[in-house]
């Protein structure tokens, strides 16, 4: 039996234009989000959900920015353990648990995170992350879940860790330590979910819409497809556009920061089962992630460097960041990884507030909802995990400032499109690689191609349903490409390779995948 997708959670052209025509007729909402990335999309979700009449604007495409550039991780808050933040280490161990087991379950997943301990880790550092994840094991007890979701850290021998990853170097190995942490099928992905899960709850979301002037009672948007140019108004604003937030709203004072990642093979790795937490050489409590993917890839980062100069649209990897990454990996690897072997790379900017001196590493990623003179309500800091949180403290300011009456935050309990639970994923007759994406949807997507429980089609390449599927990279279809212009709101190949796939990481599967995205914009 195929899932039928309830159509008020669809995002298309159509959709889109519906929006704007209404919005020439009757300008005004409740609230108004500019920027359409993990924060946003969140605050449109909180806000419609509670009963209000939100538009959200996005001058690009959802997850266009630094949310399409994680390292893919729902983290449990270790890391800021390590600094005595508990605060913040707790609130993203029961933001976790929320995605894990009610919001998300169909989009994370646990992921095993071994660290190798050679010689190069003295015992004294071994005891100490030990000891860190011990506690990370509390927080995830004082957070809700359970063990079966999330299991025990635990001591692996020398043998374990090499069948775990065959590929590190045995000189010198002693053993490692495996913990659990979330990891998302993609982070995009997530962001497209809040956006139809808005949609469905009566949001306006409208893409490759500027805003050109914002402030507490409104906007001025620019339609980017037709140029014609819209004034809202707004009983409250929230701007949510990350390290851009400064261009709206001068008064704030960022300080971002560049992460980068390498995609690399992942045959390199041997058979890979498990990521790898790897420690930087001379560092104490800085560690490089080495990240198996869906698709046979892995992604291998992530940097901290403080971003000089203006903010561009698409960041990019300096070669700096390329040679440290491949170094740090070169350190516990039998062999060593080559500049060749790089298959693609990219870098997402962090919203930090502006902490004063100091490394950009050393800055408090603590969010903060903030309000200008005007009453322009601002959130920026903050991680991907503790998105909803984030988004619920910024309504609750805007309510509190506009004087809106709405009902409580619902959040927490709201499942997103394509939400199930274990048992009713299993029971769906779609392929494994389109339930992981797609949650209770996948079946829907299938049925665009025929494809069957084993992933079989009776159309050529890989299930698409146009004639240059077989040009898709493995693990993805045509069918997903257009489903993404029917229900996902994608507009051009763009935002189907970039953000509704994840083609476009590797720059020779973009090019090769190009006719059959073109196909899908077309499609009947």
């Amino acid at each position: 039996m195929t899932t039928t997708p309830a159509p008020a959670s669809s995002l298309n052209a159509a959709r889109r234009a519906r929006d704007l025509d209404r919005l020439s007729d009757r300008p005004e909402v409740d609230l108004l989000v500019v920027g359409g990335g993990i924060t946003g999309t969140g605050v449109a979700l909180d806000a419609a959900s509670r009963g209000l009449s939100v538009l959200l604007a996005e001058r690009h495409d959802l997850a266009f920015g630094t949310s399409r550039w994680s390292s893919k991780l729902v983290h449990g808050g270790l890391r800021y353990l390590a600094k005595g933040q508990l605060g913040i280490a707790y609130e993203s161990a029961r933001e976790r648990h929320l995605l894990l087991a009610r919001t998300a379950p169909h989009l994370v997943r646990a992921l095993p995170m071994l660290l190798p301990l050679h010689e190069s880790v003295s015992l004294p550092q071994a005891a100490l992350t030990r000891t860190g994840f011990l506690l990370g094991d509390a927080l995830r007890v004082a957070a809700g879940t359970r063990r079966g979701t999330l299991p025990r850290t635990r001591r692996v021998s020398r043998e374990r860790v090499l069948d775990l990853a065959p590929a590190l170097r045995a000189q010198g190995l002693r053993g490692g330590q495996l913990a659990y942490d979330g990891q998302l099928v993609d982070d995009a992905r997530l962001v497209i979910a809040l956006a139809r899960t808005a949609a469905a709850h009566g949001a306006a979301v409208v893409t490759r819409c500027a805003a050109e002037e914002l402030h507490g009672r409104g906007a001025v948007l620019r339609d980017g497809l037709t140029g014609e140019r819209l004034q809202v108004r707004a009983r409250a604003v929230v701007n949510a556009t990350g390290v851009w937030a400064d261009r709206l709203v001068p008064d704030v004072r960022l300080r971002p920061s560049r992460g980068s990642h390498l995609v690399l093979p992942g045959a390199l790795f041997g058979g890979l089962r498990s990521a790898l937490t790897v420690p930087v050489p001379g560092e104490t409590n800085r560690f490089v992630l080495v990240l198996p993917q869906d698709g046979g890839r892995v992604y291998v980062g992530l940097t901290d460097e403080p971003l000089d100069g203006p903010v561009p649209d698409v960041p990019g990897v300096p070669e700096e960041d390329v040679t440290f990454l491949l170094d740090v990996l070169g350190s516990v690897l039998t062999t060593r990884v080559r500049r060749s072997d790089v298959l693609g790379a990219y870098a997402g900017l962090r919203p930090l507030l502006d902490g004063g001196p100091g490394r950009s590493a050393d800055l408090s990623r603590r969010h903060a909802v903030l309000t200008s003179p005007d009453g322009v309500v601002t959130v920026v800091g903050g991680k991907l995990t503790t998105y909803r949180r984030m988004a619920e403290d910024a309504v609750d300011t805007a309510l509190a400032r506009s004087g809106l009456t709405a009902g409580p935050c619902r959040t927490t309990r709201l499942p997103l499109v394509g939400a199930g639970s274990p048992v009713a994923l299993a029971r769906l007759h779609a392929p494994a690689h389109l339930v992981a994406r797609y949650g209770t949807e996948a079946e829907a997507v299938a049925a665009l191609a025929g494809v069957d429980s084993d992933g079989n089609s009776g159309h050529s390449g890989n299930g698409g349903g146009t004639e240059d599927a077989g040009a898709l990279p493995e693990g993805v279809t045509g069918a997903e490409l257009r489903w993404a212009v029917r229900m996902e709101g994608a507009l051009d190949e763009q935002d189907l390779l970039e953000r509704r796939t994840r083609i476009g990481l590797v720059p020779a599967d973009r090019e090769r995948a190009l006719p059959a995205a073109r196909a899908a914009l077309t499609a009947p």
